[in-house]
């Protein structure tokens, strides 16, 4: 394992935050914080409680997962493909370090970066709403797991994107829209039986479920199940991104 070219992968994509502070943490602390006022304003005078909490600060988690899937894909998509648009790719390519240690650097800052702005958000609810967590141990779990699973994704629609319109494509018109309907601003339960076997399709519904029972012990699904769905969407990631070592696709073109 060649540590020295991982940390020096890891640094650089960390280095690249602090270049770019106002893009890379103050703009989604902003947008989420807005989302927060706006939501928490205009549906909370009218929805006082959902399931013995307030509405302000049952969105919480929910915004906090908004802003951890869509850093996590934005960071490491970014961070791969930019070195495949400039060309500096085929100098890492040609360095001594494996694929699977280009992937620990890249996925590993782009993880670490979406957790600490997700724990910032969290930081900064805190100044709205009070906040209790139930299981701090599982919610850092899931913090982490979903960090660095859609890190992975992101990875892999960088390697698959020849071009910046397919590197927002997925983000845009898949991911963001199924994190809106998986229940970050409303409970699953409040939805009629139809359409709630539908958002039940939905796999964000599961990650958003298991994060906000570390905080409230509500959960739209069972744990257990939210548990395994993350662990088996990262599982996947980690199956096409091991395929994607085996052959080179996306690295070498």
């Amino acid at each position: 394992m060649n540590y020295r070219a991982i940390r020096a992968i890891y640094l650089f994509e960390m280095a690249r935050t602090w270049r770019t502070l106002l893009q890379s943490i103050v703009s989604p602390v902003v947008s989420t914080s807005l989302y927060f006022v706006v939501f928490g304003a205009a549906i909370g005078s009218r929805i006082t409680q959902v399931e013995g909490v307030s509405y302000g600060t049952f969105i919480v988690p929910g915004l906090v997962m908004l802003s951890v899937l869509t850093q996590s894909i934005s960071n490491a998509s970014f961070g791969i493909y930019f070195p495949k648009f400039v060309g500096t790719i085929y100098e890492i390519l040609s360095a001594p370090i494996s694929y699977f240690e280009i992937v620990i650097g890249y996925v590993g800052a782009a993880a670490t970066k979406s957790i600490i702005l997700g724990l910032i958000i969290l930081a900064t609810a805190g100044l709205f709403v009070p906040l209790h967590i139930q299981h701090p141990v599982w919610m850092l779990t899931f913090l982490v797991l979903t960090a660095v699973t859609f890190s992975l994704f992101g990875f892999i629609i960088g390697i698959w994107a020849d071009g910046f319109e397919k590197l927002q494509m997925i983000p845009m018109l898949v991911v963001t829209p199924l994190t809106f309907l998986g229940g970050s601003f409303y409970s699953v339960n409040m939805l009629p039986s139809g359409w709630r076997t539908i958002t039940l399709l939905n796999p964000v519904v599961y990650l958003i479920s298991g994060f906000r029972w570390s905080f409230y012990e509500i959960a739209d699904v069972s744990v257990a199940l939210s548990l395994g769905m993350t662990v088996g969407f990262l599982v996947a990631c980690m199956a096409i991104v091991a395929w994607i070592f085996r052959t080179g696709y996306g690295l070498k073109n």
